[in-house]
């Protein structure tokens, strides 16, 4: 199953905490920003993810995860990342990411900054093993 919608997507200001001494994006930060833009995409959908845990007794764990940089976010920078389902199969989900340089006017276009899919698995809460996702949670994330 793959999802043709447009991407969700999710701003996020680049503050001191997130760069290097030389005022750039530290390379890891760019999956937290990514993890903020899944879990945002989720809560639009009314998918809580500890609400899932709590009411559900699974959640998603990141499984695989397969970035591209290609330039860099500096202090002050907004960004715009997005988050589209690429597939999802019973267990897992590939979610197709992008973290782009908000442009200054609305009529430049959006600079890439970085891409990637991050896999996500469904597991039992209690166990952290493989379960099959809800099929109630695919219809709505699909």
């Amino acid at each position: 199953m793959t999802s043709s919608a447009l991407p969700f997507t999710h701003s996020i200001r680049i503050y001191w905490e997130d760069t290097d001494a030389g005022g750039i994006v530290f390379y890891a930060n760019y999956l937290k920003f990514m993890e903020r833009g899944r879990t945002e995409w989720l809560r639009s959908l009314g998918i809580e993810q500890q609400r899932l845990r709590d009411e559900v007794g699974g959640m998603f764990v990141v499984s695989e995860a397969n970035i591209k940089y290609l330039q860099p976010a500096r202090l002050d920078d907004e960004l715009v990342v997005t988050a589209q389902l690429q597939s999802a199969g019973r267990a897992s989900m590939t979610i197709a990411q992008q973290v782009l340089l908000k442009p200054k006017q609305p009529t430049d276009t959006p600079v890439l900054l970085c891409e990637g899919t991050i896999r996500i698995g469904w597991v039992d809460a209690a166990s952290m093993r493989p379960a099959r996702i809800p099929p109630t949670l695919i219809q709505t994330i699909s």
